[in-house]
């Protein structure tokens, strides 16, 4: 029992939920990476195992930095009180220490599938780190725009992983796509949190700028996100369509929610649908891949 307490522990600590999340973008940048490239999935499994490891082990060693320099903020947080960086089950001695351990294996073992898919899991844990949570986090109403660098890293990781290189428009089609997600997706957090921001002191969009503006800056960026589907056009069109289709019903459903006048109700959706968007488009090009992968 003491034990799988303790893995709770570390759980909160470096924020698993976030990791599997990041996985999954991450996993679809790989296999659109071998099926783009004519990769053999047998060939490059060491690589494929390395990229798995490696980014969830940067993406820890992120989360658990994170929690250490936000104690201040944390604490007096509903939703971020009871973390063990703040209630002091763990100490921050000895989650400074695993962080570093984290990133030091994340790095080395992305570098064993390839520099370059090293060198960017650096960058993502370097932006979320010191751009994100040190500088804008606390500063300006835009730390989400900043935050979603890191959180677009994955995908170009795992493209990295086996690819040649990253400049192939697929590649940072997935990024764009990533990094827009992430507006509306946070800006749903932010109003569903609001309260919690506010004592904080914490410039979130809702915060600084009320409900009514983060609702029009939701909706130009699900507009962004509706046309960044055109970027899987030279690849698939029926990735295309399936983008389309997601990004129009989440668009349809802020634009209606939001005249219900339904508050957090809205935001709930918006949350919860994020994550459903996520899932589907990334599902979507994971199974697209792997099924060319087999057909070749």
């Amino acid at each position: 029992m003491k034990k799988q307490s303790n893995l709770n522990l570390w759980a909160l600590a470096v924020k698993t939920g976030i990791i599997k999340s990041n996985l999954i973008p991450m996993v679809a940048g790989l296999m659109l990476a071998l099926y783009t490239y004519e990769l053999s999935f047998g060939d490059n499994i060491s690589n494929i195992v390395c990229a798995i490891l490696g980014t969830a082990a940067v993406i820890a060693a992120a989360g658990s930095f994170n929690n250490l320099y936000d104690r201040d903020i944390d604490v007096v947080m509903q939703r971020t009180k009871n973390r063990p960086t703040v209630t002091g089950e763990l100490s921050p001695k000895l989650v400074l220490v695993v962080g570093i351990s984290l990133l030091i294996i994340g790095i080395a073992l992305l570098a064993l599938a390839t520099p370059l898919a090293s060198l960017l899991g650096f960058l993502g844990v370097f932006f979320y780190v010191v751009p994100y949570t040190m500088w804008t986090k606390r500063r300006t109403i835009w730390n989400t725009e900043v935050g979603s660098i890191s959180g677009a890293m994955p995908p170009l990781i795992g493209w990295a992983a086996v690819a040649p290189d990253i400049w192939h428009p697929a590649a940072w089609a997935l990024f764009v796509i990533v990094m827009i997600w992430q507006m509306p997706h946070f800006y749903a957090i932010a109003i569903r949190k609001k309260d919690d921001y506010a004592a904080a002191n914490i410039p979130m969009l809702p915060v600084v700028k009320g409900e009514r503006r983060t609702y029009i800056q939701t909706n130009i960026y699900l507009v962004l996100l509706i046309l960044t589907s055109f970027l899987f056009l030279p690849l698939s069109l029926g990735l295309t369509f399936v983008s389309i289709i997601l990004g129009a019903i989440w668009l349809w459903m802020s634009i209606m929610g939001y005249h219900k006048k339904e508050g957090k109700k809205w935001a709930n959706r918006m949350f919860a649908y994020s994550l459903f968007h996520m899932m589907f488009i990334f599902g979507t090009v994971i199974i697209y891949a792997s099924i060319g992968l087999i057909l070749n």
